[in-house]
C-alpha cells in the first residue's frame, strides 16, 4: 500500500532564524536533512513526503525547491508567503509556475491578534489564491478555529488544510471546546485534516495510545475517510517519540478500517489534495 507523509520539515538550524525551538527542544537544535529523513521513511515503507516550510522568509521556499530537486521522494512544498503584503498576487503569480510548490502556509498559531486571518489583508491574499490552484494549510490553536471556519465558508472553491489537528490540549485532556470548533470547520467539504503532530500535544515522555485516540476519533468521524491524511510532523515529533512511534499510533488507529479507506488515508487523499 503506498504511503505519503503530507507533513515534514527540513531545516539547517540556525539558534536565532529558529529561537521557536527552545532548550527544552534540544533534541531537534541540529541540522535535519533529506539524507537523514529517507532511511526512515524507508524503514516505515512511505514512499514520498511534503515538505513543509518552516521559516518565514521566501528564501526557505528556495531552500526546499532545490532539496526536491535532488530528492525524488520530495513529491511538493507548502511553502511561504507574507499574505500581508500588497505583492501577494505577484508572488503567487510567480510561484504559480514553479510545478513543485503545492501550496502554502502562514504561521497564525502565536500571532497578537487572534483573528488575524480575517483581516483585511489577510483576506486580500486568500482572494489572490483563487486564481490558482494553490492549497491553504491551516496552522492554528483551537481558539482560533472559529475564525478558520469563517474564513473558509467564504471560499468554497479553494481547498484548505487543517494542520496538526488545530493542536489540542492532548496533555490536559479538554476536548469539548476544540471538538465543537473543529467538527463546525469540518462541515465545510473544501476542507481537510491532517492527523499530524499528535503525540507533541500530549505528555511528550508519558503519553499513551488511548490518550490520543479520542482526538483522532473526532477528526476521523467529523472529515470522514475522503478528507484525512497521514503526516508526521518529522522531525518535530522526535519531541515525544520518534517517526516509528508515530506511524504506530496512526496505524494503530486505521487497521481495522477497509482497504479502500486504508489507502484513501495514507496516499489517495494526499494525492487528490494537493494533486501530486
Amino acid at each position: 500500500m503506498q504511503k505519503i507523509d503530507t507533513h515534514q520539515h527540513f531545516w539547517k538550524y540556525n539558534p536565532v532564524k529558529h529561537a521557536w525551538i527552545n532548550n527544552e527542544m534540544a533534541v531537534i537544535q541540529k541540522d535535519f536533512m533529506p539524507h537523514d529523513l529517507q532511511p526512515i521513511l524507508s524503514i516505515a515503507g512511505v514512499s514520498g513526503c511534503i515538505a513543509v516550510q518552516s521559516d518565514e522568509e521566501e528564501a526557505d521556499n528556495d531552500f526546499l525547491l532545490d532539496l526536491s530537486k535532488k530528492n525524488e521522494f520530495i513529491k511538493g512544498i507548502v511553502g511561504w508567503v507574507d499574505f500581508l503584503n500588497s505583492d501577494i498576487s505577484e508572488r503567487l503569480a510567480y510561484y504559480s509556475e514553479v510545478k513543485a510548490i503545492k501550496g502554502f502556509r502562514y504561521i497564525l498559531q502565536d500571532k497578537e491578534q487572534r483573528d488575524l486571518i480575517l483581516s483585511k489583508e489577510f483576506i486580500r491574499g486568500i482572494v489572490a489564491m483563487n486564481a490558482y490552484d494553490f492549497v491553504y494549510d491551516l496552522l492554528l490553536l483551537p481558539d482560533q478555529l472559529n475564525y478558520a471556519e469563517q474564513l473558509v465558508s467564504h471560499f468554497p472553491n479553494l481547498v484548505f488544510v487543517l494542520d496538526h489537528l488545530a493542536k489540542p490540549m492532548i496533555e490536559s485532556g479538554e476536548i469539548n471546546a476544540w471538538k465543537t470548533a473543529v467538527t463546525a470547520l469540518a462541515r465545510h467539504e473544501n476542507v481537510y485534516c491532517k492527523v499530524s503532530g499528535v503525540i507533541t500535544e500530549a505528555d511528550w515522555k508519558n503519553w499513551k495510545q488511548e490518550d490520543l485516540i479520542p482526538y483522532m476519533d473526532v477528526v476521523f468521524s467529523a472529515f470522514g475517510m475522503d478528507r484525512v491524511m497521514f503526516g508526521s510532523d518529522w522531525p518535530v515529533c522526535n519531541l515525544a517519540g520518534d517517526y516509528q512511534k508515530v506511524m504506530r499510533v496512526v496505524a494503530q488507529q486505521v487497521n481495522s478500517l477497509s482497504v479502500n479507506e486504508q489507502e484513501k488515508f495514507w496516499s489517495l487523499n494526499a494525492i487528490k489534495c494537493y494533486n501530486l
